[in-house]
């Protein structure tokens, strides 16, 4: 046993300092990034943020929401073959584009991505999505899926410290997925005591991706859109969006009504919820590691989104970034003890 004293940080723990700026308005922002990849020939270009692989968020309603916004969705992996082929049948090239195809490290897994990818030339990315990247089954996969696909885009994940991000990259990955434990629904921290404050885990695994020509993906702890800019100020390419996402119409979880208003059931991966809905039981060796929660029926998400944009907008125009691509060298973090003033919270519960 062993203990490091040095102190990791999430989002809570920081603001980011305002700079001089020559930017006049927030439309002058270009929240548009083009990347490449150490692995893939493709080039990538839109707005680096990705819808979750989680089942009630990634899905096919929300792909053709956020491809107008040039954002990408993780589909969840629990569409069949033929949902699959039916969405790739009237969704256009555009569309295929800015679909992430999710899998887990099964055979069975590895034989389904193989057929979907028949399907189509668009589909591109590749997430293979596991709550612990640690495993050396998780990495053996990794390289056989990019035995397998020499030219797609692959993420792979999820870990937090800087000497696995290497050897994912190493392994096979474009993106590693970074995030043990922040989630909104996530109780993981909790139930087993592991985990790593997100903002630290960011800056540390960008800085030994980059180093490989790799890129990480935040993914999770973001709960307004200040969150996201400090995920891309400490380094993070691509940030994960699950909760923030929830409670819309193009998710896939139920609705209930309460008192005259409507609310969506939410829940994580590893809850009651998701183990009982795919595999029909909770497993003897297993605890549930995530839980269900009530949203507020929030409509289209398309409101949602433009209202990130707009404060991922404003927070480069406050640090003077012209470009989404230069928040990261425009950040100073500093530590704050107080985020923002609550005094209408507590008056209004």
């Amino acid at each position: 046993m062993r203990i490091e004293e040095d102190i990791k940080l999430g989002f809570k723990d920081v603001l980011i300092r305002p700079k001089r700026s020559i930017l006049k308005s927030r439309s002058e922002v270009d929240l548009m990034r083009t990347f490449s990849f150490k692995y893939s020939s493709v080039m990538w270009s839109g707005i680096p943020i990705i819808a979750a692989n989680m089942d009630t968020i990634g899905t096919f309603e929300m792909v053709r929401a956020l491809s107008k916004f040039h954002i990408l969705t993780a589909v969840h992996k629990y569409y069949s073959l033929d949902e699959w082929k039916n969405f790739i049948n009237i969704s256009s090239q555009h569309i295929l584009k800015h679909v992430i195809v999710s899998i887990g490290t099964s055979l069975e897994e590895m034989k389904k991505i193989k057929e979907i990818f028949l399907l189509s030339d668009s589909l591109k990315y590749i997430c293979i999505d596991v709550a612990n990247g640690y495993s050396e089954h998780f990495v053996s996969f990794l390289k056989k899926i990019r035995h397998c696909f020499p030219n797609k885009i692959i993420c792979a994940g999820n870990v937090v410290t800087g000497e696995m991000v290497e050897e994912l990259i190493i392994s096979g990955a474009d993106i590693v997925k970074v995030g043990i434990g922040p989630g909104s629904v996530c109780t993981t921290r909790l139930k087993t005591g592991v985990g790593y404050p997100q903002l630290s885990a960011i800056i540390e695994c960008s800085d030994a991706a980059h180093g490989l020509n790799g890129h990480i993906i935040s993914d999770g702890g973001c709960s307004v859109s200040g969150d996201i800019a400090k995920a891309f100020g400490g380094g993070a390419d691509f940030v994960m969006l699950g909760g923030m996402l929830s409670g819309h119409s193009e998710c896939s979880g139920d609705i209930i009504e309460e008192r005259s208003k409507k609310y969506m059931l939410f829940y994580g991966m590893s809850s009651n919820s998701a183990m009982k809905r795919y595999t029909g039981e909770i497993r003897r060796y297993r605890a549930s590691e995530g839980k269900t929660v009530k949203i507020p029926f929030r409509g289209c998400v398309d409101s949602t989104i433009s209202d990130i944009l707009g404060g991922l907008r404003s927070t480069c125009t406050y640090v003077g970034a012209e470009k989404l691509k230069q928040l990261t060298k425009r950040t100073t973090f500093i530590r704050v003890t107080e985020q923002e003033n609550c005094i209408f919270d507590i008056f209004n519960k």
